[in-house]
């Protein structure tokens, strides 16, 4: 089974990103820290992650750096309130698929996600 990850340590989003997309028909996980979804055996079958750039412990694109040092090519859709230029260009550069800004609008984050795993509406 493939799962969506969720990695964010605000639980609201985590809950509110996790609930739109199980009715979209996605399988999600949810992690409050860079750390706890680095350490999951879930990572194995992530088929796209959902990062936040500023977390507590270890930030977004600190994240995106391991799993390109481990050579794990998991789509990455990074979210944030504190997407600077700077940041966004350095998330794409490294692989990111898509970077959304929060608030963001449900649509555009099924489109990116369906971007970043080849689905449409949770279906393969």
């Amino acid at each position: 089974m493939s799962f969506v990850c969720i990695v964010d340590d605000d639980a609201s989003v985590r809950s509110g990103v996790g609930n739109l997309l199980k009715s979209a028909g996605y399988t999600t996980v949810t992690f409050s820290s860079g750390e706890e979804f680095l350490a999951s055996p879930v990572i194995d079958d992530a088929l796209c992650v959902l990062l936040d750039v500023r977390m507590q412990g270890m930030q977004g694109l600190e994240v995106q750096r391991q799993l390109n040092a481990e050579h794990r090519r998991i789509p990455l859709v990074f979210m944030s309130a504190h997407g600077d230029d700077d940041i966004v260009q350095r998330a794409m550069q490294h692989g990111a698929v898509s970077f959304l800004r929060k608030p963001f609008e449900e649509e555009v984050l099924l489109d990116s996600l369906e971007l970043a795993t080849g689905r449409r509406n949770g279906t393969d």
